[in-house]
């Protein structure tokens, strides 16, 4: 069974770069306080470590 994590946006993407407003749109988090739950593959663990200053991810059971 595969890992998942819940990825919570902390911080607005305003005065963000485009590309790390993309990575944060493709996690599937819109405004401050969406969470979202995914797989912990190496694509998304690479989308959340680039955006790791916008987000806060925990371990789901």
């Amino acid at each position: 069974m595969a890992k998942k994590i819940e990825i919570t946006l902390v911080k607005s993407t305003i005065h963000q770069k485009p590309q790390m407003r993309a990575t944060v749109r493709s996690l599937g988090l819109r405004k401050i306080s969406s969470k979202t739950v995914k797989e912990a593959s190496p694509a998304v663990l690479g989308m959340v470590r680039t955006v790791s200053h916008l987000v806060e991810v925990k371990e789901v059971e």
